[in-house]
């Protein structure tokens, strides 16, 4: 069975979708946090940069108009999942548990691009 859709969470919740952080949330949690070594900081920053560039940042996201949380699409996200891998390799040399979740059932779709999709939560 292929799946559309895919999703690095964590098993925290999110104090404001109240659904899993996203691995982004939570490695920048873990920087703030001072979790992190300086170099692997920087290695998070390297590929949150090639994210802020390269993939369309939601205007749902954005304004914080409503909570939403985002799936990449899996048929056209190879590259980006390549991309994220480095910062998946982060969460277990910290040993913070996440999951990758596939699901063909996102919700209700809020905004939708070539490599993505914001799903309302509340």
């Amino acid at each position: 069975m292929e799946f559309k859709y895919m999703r690095i969470q964590g098993r925290e919740l999110s104090y404001v979708t109240k659904y899993p952080k996203g691995i982004f949330a939570m490695c920048w949690r873990m920087i703030y946090d001072g979790v992190m070594e300086e170099q692997d900081a920087e290695l998070f920053k390297k590929i949150n940069a090639w994210f802020e560039e390269n993939l369309p940042n939601p205007p749902v996201c954005q304004t914080g108009d409503q909570a939403v949380i985002t799936y990449f699409k899996t048929e056209s996200t190879k590259e980006m999942l390549r991309q994220i891998e480095p910062a998946m390799w982060l969460l277990e040399k910290y040993c913070h548990p996440y999951d990758v979740v596939y699901t063909n059932f996102v919700g209700e779709i809020v905004y939708e691009d070539e490599f993505q999709v914001a799903v309302k939560t509340g």
